[in-house]
């Protein structure tokens, strides 16, 4: 049988690719390394408890139409992610808001809070780097406290080697809100977010624990298209070199108490802490029970062994990047997309919202 698309990766562009496909007639094959669907997102369920394999998820977004298409698939809970910060054996709010400040420094108003950080903001007029950016919004002892540590283990190299974007996603408020997002839509999906993806996905030919390129020709064959999902520069055989990539490792245990650290989500931002946080899944869902699921997260240096996670968008990475995006007009029976193929950091209604405009192309060509 020849179809119509082959879709390499059962993740969440792959899934909502297929799913407008399917819907609009068109037959979908597709495959994935991993021995499920879902990518990332996968979660599956331990004790009763939906746990997010892959680190957490959190649905999060201000697009209305990319909220109401996820909800044809589950029914999404009220979660709203506040973590907590543990620096050196201390607790605080976090995002950085007004009950961080009072936590710090004793300031009980926004005019306070302001004054303060006035007081201790390093003028710097043009920020060059993630350390200088911050440290000209909330000076060294904040930078010290929730910043340094925590992203140095994070990304595996000093906060003045990386670029302003990776910081500037973090809220800094002046008042006692401590959502981490500014989205008016977020949510949990209740049961997890496989059975989404399944959702999406029915219809289609699954083909998992399949390695495309070790017969990368025959599976192409078996389609007109190929909607590739994994790293550009494997697709093009390292041609220009290798992008790099920072990974995870996760240590989850089962714990027989009803409650670990009583909260879903808590970093620790001090560098000798070897995990960036601790993640405990039932408090994503609000589930009860005797017992508990509780994740550390470790980040770790990439290999092509290891689960890529996050693009690392240096200079020599993003100019390495463009080199790969040239080659694809020489391409054009196959669409790239999602965070690997397209080198770039996605939120899952990032990455919807790509496929959905990704397949809006297709019809329209």
């Amino acid at each position: 049988m020849k179809y119509d698309y082959l879709i390499v990766g059962c993740g969440l562009f792959g899934a909502t690719f297929a799913e407008q496909m399917m819907k609009n007639g068109k037959s979908v094959l597709m495959i994935d390394k991993r021995p499920h669907i879902g990518g990332n997102v996968y979660t599956e369920s331990t004790e009763g408890i939906n746990v997010h394999k892959y680190g957490a998820h959190i649905f999060h977004t201000s697009n209305e139409a990319v909220w109401n298409y996820i909800r044809q698939f589950a029914t999404f809970n009220h979660y709203v992610n506040r973590p907590k910060v543990n620096y050196k054996g201390k607790y605080y709010s976090f995002p950085i808001n007004l009950m961080t400040l009072y936590q710090m420094w004793g300031v009980t108003t926004p005019a306070e809070a302001e004054a303060k950080l006035a007081s201790v903001r390093v003028p710097i007029e043009h920020p060059q780097n993630l350390e200088e950016w911050i440290l000209s919004q909330v000076g060294e002892e904040i930078y010290e406290t929730f910043i340094k540590g925590y992203t140095t283990k994070q990304w595996g190299r000093q906060p003045s080697e990386l670029p302003t974007f990776i910081i500037r996603r973090l809220p800094i408020r002046l008042t006692f809100d401590d959502n981490y997002f500014n989205d008016p839509y977020q949510g949990i999906p209740i049961g997890g977010y496989t059975p989404i993806i399944e959702a999406m996905t029915k219809g289609a030919d699954i083909h998992l624990g399949v390695d495309f390129f070790a017969d990368q020709a025959a599976w192409e064959a078996k389609a007109d298209k190929v909607v590739f999902t994994g790293k550009i520069d494997e697709y093009y055989d390292y041609r220009f070199g290798e992008l790099e990539y920072r990974t995870l490792r996760f240590d989850t245990k089962v714990l027989d108490m009803p409650d670990y650290q009583g909260n879903a989500v808590i970093n620790y931002t001090d560098e000798d802490t070897p995990y960036t946080r601790i993640l405990e899944h039932k408090h994503f869902e609000f589930e009860q029970g005797p017992k508990t699921v509780v994740t550390w997260e470790y980040p770790d240096a990439w290999d092509r062994s290891k689960v890529p996670y996050y693009p690392v968008n240096d200079k020599r990475n993003m100019e390495l990047y463009h080199q790969y995006d040239a080659l694809k007009v020489d391409s054009a029976h196959v669409i790239f997309g999602g965070r690997l193929a397209e080198y770039r950091y996605y939120d899952m209604h990032q990455v919807i919202a790509s496929a959905l405009a990704t397949a809006q192309k297709e019809f329209n060509s």
